[in-house]
């Protein structure tokens, strides 16, 4: 089985903001798309594993932009494994444009997760395997994300289409919300350059997040989500840093 697996995407309407450059979200979606079809192939994909009751979670991104691709665009999109960790299965993932030049790069870290408990199972004790690849373009792990006092707060309910068929938040989503507390003038002048993102926890259908965020120097955005419970703040469910042009 080729470790590399590729994949054409077409930009369409619905992958673009009102700039029509493509969304952040799209280039998870993309990576999620690309990993899931890998994995259908090394014959760990969704089904297989919800059939041992497991399933795979990313729990950090690292998206390294060098030109934000258009409507009308088609990308080619590169994947492959990484060797696997004690804990996790990292994945990369590059894009180029129609005539090869590099507009993204991506590095993902995946556990596995039981389907029932919601516990994270570690490789050793999963009884799956994942051959990793190591092509010397590979971003760094990104690091952890200490939460920071914030002068911007916003609360925000998880909601039907936010989910996906793990049943809770999908990881494209959380761009999103992102995307939105930033205005429309900000956006149009300082197009993404590089996130890093980290998922603390699962947010499920129903529960409301605290966002307390700040535009910082740079210029970027800091975000550090909590789940409220009893009308207060706990748990930290993601915690993300946006870097703009």
């Amino acid at each position: 089985m080729e470790p590399i697996y590729q994949q054409d995407f077409y930009i369409n309407d619905s992958c673009v903001d009102r700039y029509g450059r493509l969304k952040p979200s799209m280039m998870l979606f993309y990576a999620q798309e690309v990993a899931g079809q890998h994995c259908l192939e090394l014959a760990v994909d969704y089904e297989t594993l919800a059939a041992k009751r497991l399933f795979w979670a990313v729990t950090r991104h690292r998206v390294q932009i060098t030109r934000l691709p258009m409507r009308g665009e088609t990308i080619h999109v590169e994947t492959w494994p990484m060797p696997t960790t004690k804990v996790a299965y990292p994945r990369s993932i590059v894009a180029y444009d129609e005539e090869g030049h590099e507009v993204f790069r991506a590095i993902s870290i995946w556990v596995l997760m039981n389907l029932d408990t919601r516990n994270m199972i570690l490789p050793g004790k999963s009884g799956i395997v994942v051959s990793g690849t190591v092509r010397g373009t590979e971003l760094s792990v990104p690091r952890s994300l200490l939460p920071v006092v914030m002068k911007n707060h916003d609360r925000r309910t998880v909601r039907y289409t936010d989910l996906d068929r793990n049943g809770h938040m999908n990881n494209t989503r959380y761009l999103d919300w992102i995307s939105d507390l930033i205005p429309s003038e900000y956006h149009s002048v300082h197009p993404l350059k590089e996130f890093t993102i980290c998922y603390h926890s699962e947010a499920r259908e129903g529960q409301t997040l605290d966002m307390n965020w700040e535009i910082l120097d740079g210029p970027s955005v800091q975000v550090d989500a909590t789940r409220v419970s009893g009308g207060e703040s706990e748990n930290r469910v993601f915690s993300a840093k946006v870097l703009f042009g």
